[in-house]
């Protein structure tokens, strides 16, 4: 799995709005559907928080990669979105959270979402990482970093 091959300036956001979950989870469905990842946002949003209602998707060191699976995708699509407040979004280590990757997939597919969740979580060790991402100025230099 290549986070490059599933992202691009269209689906990075450096300045989300939200102040609670669902306000962030609907902010980075609205960059997949205006990016023509996600048609039906409806279905999209059912599948994320049903996910996040079995167990909340915010980690650690102010990161929360909500997920899901839904019948209305052919492929893995995802998007990243830096709050410029932090988010109370039900962190196991209890930290409010700026960084935000948010994926989809298919339902039948379960190897890329593993793939790409595995992929997101080591990314996401390095605090260099989450320390650049957070002054990223363009969505270009965010692709730049993970990247690297």
């Amino acid at each position: 799995m290549n986070l490059k091959s599933v992202l691009s300036k269209e689906t990075i956001s450096l300045h989300l709005k939200g102040t609670n979950k669902e306000e962030i989870i609907n902010e980075l469905l609205d960059i997949l559907v205006t990016a023509g990842k996600v048609e039906d946002k409806a279905a999209a949003f059912e599948a994320i928080m049903d996910r996040e209602r079995r167990m909340s998707t915010g980690m650690k060191h102010g990161i929360a990669i909500p997920h899901g699976k839904c019948g209305a995708l052919s492929d893995l699509v995802a998007c990243i979105g830096v709050s410029d407040n932090p988010v109370d979004f039900d962190s196991l280590d209890g930290d409010l959270c700026r960084i935000f990757i948010m994926t989809l997939s298919p339902l039948e597919k379960t190897g890329p979402h593993l793939q790409f969740l595995a992929e997101v979580s080591l990314l996401f060790k390095s605090s260099e990482k989450r320390a650049e991402i957070l002054k990223a100025e363009s969505s270009e230099e965010i692709i730049r970093i993970l990247s690297v």
